[in-house]
């Protein structure tokens, strides 16, 4: 499944001159933990997230400081826009990205929120949630659709199987090439977690 069919393209996004305190708000808000950020072209600019806003608002504890000599050094001033906190530095990804590559790079990276791109305009974006309803698809339904795309593509009789997200395929007298392409029609439908293809049951 692509980027562009599991993204949300009606996506809260900020500005760079937003307050902090404005950004706080909407996160606490709707239950983000990532907001992209783009300029008033639509051009994506950076990210701002949970992280970015904790960091260097959260005072000491005062208990800590009762015994010391001499008092902390008052804070400094806190930053006022998103500007001054949000990453610029952002991974990024095309509509037509595998679910797979957003998958590893959320992994590999340690990312909740991947923002979808047009050149440098801001698509949609796909969240660690997103992939999870593909993989949470129920068995049937996955089922139905396999069964319903190896039709469209092949004119022999597929066997379709489904057990936690793992699909076996069989089809009497099929040959290597048409096991590959069912094998791939199969697994790039959303929830499908493996692939293999069975050997007929002897008659």
């Amino acid at each position: 499944m692509r980027a562009d069919q599991l993204m949300t393209t009606s996506v809260v996004t900020t500005t760079p001159e937003t307050s902090v305190k404005e950004v706080v708000r909407l996160l606490a808000t709707h239950s983000f933990t990532t907001l992209p950020v783009v300029n008033e072209d639509g051009d994506l600019v950076g990210v701002v997230t949970e992280a970015d806003l904790l960091r260097g608002r959260i005072l000491p504890d005062p208990r800590t400081l009762i015994h010391q000599d001499a008092p902390p050094p008052p804070p400094s001033r806190p930053s006022a826009t998103v500007a001054e906190v949000m990453t610029t530095e952002v991974v990024t990804a095309a509509p037509d990205a595998h679910e797979a590559v957003l998958g590893r790079l959320m992994l590999d990276k340690h990312l909740r929120v991947i923002p979808i791109v047009v050149g440098t305009k801001l698509a949609g974006v796909v969240s660690r949630r997103d992939l999870l309803r593909t993989i949470a698809r129920e068995g049937s339904v996955i089922e139905r659709d396999v069964r319903h795309h190896l039709a469209m593509a092949s004119r022999r009789p597929w066997q379709v199987a489904v057990a936690d997200g793992c699909v076996t395929l069989t089809c009497e007298g099929a040959d290597a090439s048409e096991r590959h392409m069912a094998t791939v029609i199969a697994g790039a439908l959303p929830g499908v977690v493996g692939v293999q293809v069975a050997a007929p049951a002897p008659q």
